[in-house]
């Protein structure tokens, strides 16, 4: 990391800058390794299986085709656990995600609960966002899943969600990259702004609603890849030779319209690069030298062949020609401090969990 790929990063007197010193103090509370992570996941474990009883299925899982949540799926199985995948389809899926998906839950024998998000909407969300003009394309689909997976829990009166997040590997977090997973407000101001079509069905959820679900309905989201030692490359090759998982060839790039906002629209409109953030994490979590990472961000994000295929693609499902797309690419950068939103309350919320979290009062 350096202040060209995030100029809010900043540099103590040793040269160790605000992302490390953040992994650093937030580690010993988010990740537990060795005997004492099988030890709490075992306790977890059992807390999951009582407060499923009699019910037929203990917890949710969301699945995307990729590595993290796929590892995720792979490993309440072998937890005893009685997961129902949930998968959030916004029309983006790439062919390999889907063949990932299909192929790995029938081998786990782990049934799949699909929403398939009204196009038109969600097209219209995903065009608001690029007329405003900030880098937060991919925050419709992430907050989307958030709330299905609590919708389908409160729907089945399903207490535990387990998420295939991994502080060790996830650590690095720029909102001037990419804000508004939580922020209901902030994407509904985006939405009334520029777009022109009701979202009847997309599915979405307040703070106020998220105090509710943890607090009210008592419904958890617990990472439990944060309970092993996960090393992502050990995990792809469990994954490839048990369950034919395929990969798919970079972070989040299972689906088409991330891989094409990561390595197409955020280098060349926001001159933002992902992978250092990516990479950064691979570095404090010991899974990659900083020599590797700096050879690695030397390579072009995208496959070879591949970046004026998706973008033809893409112009074409958003309904959108050349010049109009070009002229969304034009348009002033902005952020997400341009339009109404609750970043304060976010990061008091965000602040109030790490409190929890760091006297074993919230689950990691």
């Amino acid at each position: 990391m350096d202040t060209v790929s995030d100029p809010s990063v900043t540099f103590d007197e040793n040269g160790v800058c605000s992302h490390c010193r953040n992994h650093d103090r937030l580690i010993s509370s988010r990740v537990l390794e060795g005997r004492e992570g099988k030890a709490a996941l075992e306790q977890l474990t059992g807390k999951i299986k009582n407060a499923g009883l009699n019910r037929e299925y203990d917890c949710i899982i969301g699945v995307s085709g990729g590595v993290d949540s796929t590892y995720v799926a792979y490993l309440v199985k072998q937890m005893g656990l009685r997961p129902l995948a949930v998968h959030f389809d916004n029309g983006w899926d790439s062919e390999l995600a889907v063949s990932n998906i299909e192929k790995v839950l029938r081998r786990l024998d782990i049934d799949l609960y699909t929403y398939v998000v009204d196009w038109e909407e969600f097209r219209d969300l995903q065009l608001s966002f690029l007329k405003a003009s900030t880098p937060d394309g991919e925050i419709p689909t992430d907050h989307g899943i958030f709330a299905l997976l609590w919708a389908q829990a409160r729907r089945r009166g399903i207490k535990h969600v387990i998420s295939g997040m991994n502080f060790a590997t996830e650590a690095v977090n720029v909102p001037d990259w990419s804000y508004g997973h939580s922020d209901w407000r902030y994407i509904k101001a985006v939405h009334r702004r520029f777009g022109s079509v009701p979202l009847k069905t997309y599915p979405h959820f307040s703070l106020l609603e998220l105090a509710w679900i943890n607090g009210v309905r008592g419904i958890r989201t617990v990472s439990i890849l944060n309970y092993v030692d996960y090393v992502k490359a050990d995990a792809m090759r469990v994954l490839q030779d048990e369950l034919g998982w395929v990969y798919y060839g970079g972070k989040h790039y299972e689906s088409v319209y991330t891989r094409f906002w990561q390595g197409y629209v955020l280098p060349r409109k926001f001159g933002i690069d992902k992978r250092y953030g990516h990479l950064s994490d691979l570095i404090n979590a010991g899974q990659m030298t900083r020599e590797q990472a700096l050879l690695e961000i030397r390579n072009d994000p995208y496959p070879p062949g591949m970046a004026e295929e998706d973008r033809r693609y893409v112009i074409k499902k958003l309904g959108l020609d050349e010049a109009q797309f070009e002229a969304l690419m034009k348009l002033p950068r902005r952020t997400f401090r341009d339009y109404l939103n609750n970043f304060e309350r976010v990061q008091q919320l965000k602040r109030s969990v790490n409190f929890l979290r760091a006297r074993g009062w919230y689950a990691r």
